[in-house]
């Protein structure tokens, strides 16, 4: 482990808005996948956006068995075609400041619900790869956000066992939930761009932590 001075030896970060402007690609690949079924009663964005950062499984499950495997099928397909294509960025900032934090001695890593294939594509291709020391994806087996198994997950695979030790950066409310379930820190990302009702939420639960903008995050961990 490298050793630091840091209020933190591990900081893991939720992936989709949060290291990653995700969200408008996350609701076309929800539009794309429902196109097929004219006939089913339409979802309004707001339901949809209460599924992001939990396993997609979970947002179809409302269908039957049948619809709901060709609703997955058609999301991916659509989804991982446009991360092929480079249509995903990062937050400004992000890379430069993950940067800084791996400088000062701290480990990083990636807890996602996002299923790995996905996952490292834009990982790999937004340079994140570079900084990151560790990864749980949504189809490593455990438990999902949000429970705490992800976040613990990615601490023992980084070899920390004092998880007040340990940071979670997310934008969602299974996020601060996953973290408060794993005994960690949170740092709630003022980017985020979920509902207002949802922050308001994340909010009033008191996460430890609020950045801004990316530069705050290297200030938390000091």
């Amino acid at each position: 482990m490298k050793m630091n001075k840091n209020r933190y030896d591990l900081v893991l970060y939720d992936l989709d808005g949060t290291l990653t402007d995700s969200i408008p690609l996350i609701m076309d690949s929800f539009r794309y996948a429902y196109e097929a079924f004219p006939d089913l009663p339409a979802r309004a964005d707001a339901d949809l956006m209460s599924y992001i950062g939990k396993p997609l499984e979970t947002s179809f499950e409302v269908h039957d068995d049948e619809t709901a495997k060709i609703l997955l099928e058609r999301y991916l397909d659509y989804n991982h075609a446009r991360l092929l294509e480079g249509d995903l960025d990062l937050f400004d900032g992000i890379l430069d400041e993950l940067k800084k934090i791996s400088s000062m001695g701290v480990l990083q890593g990636i807890v996602t619900a996002k299923r790995k294939y996905a996952a490292m594509i834009t990982i790999e291709k937004t340079g994140l790869a570079e900084v990151i020391d560790g990864y749980v994806f949504g189809d490593d087996g455990c438990k999902a956000k949000p429970a705490g198994d992800p976040i613990i997950l990615g601490a023992q695979k980084l070899g920390i066992e004092d998880m007040s030790r340990v940071l979670y950066v997310g934008d969602a409310l299974p996020d601060i939930l996953s973290a408060r379930d794993a005994g960690c820190d949170f740092a709630f990302v003022a980017w985020s761009k979920m509902p207002e009702a949802e922050i308001s939420e994340i909010r009033c639960l008191l996460p430890e932590h609020e950045a801004k903008v990316p530069e705050d995050l290297s200030c938390i961990i000091r």
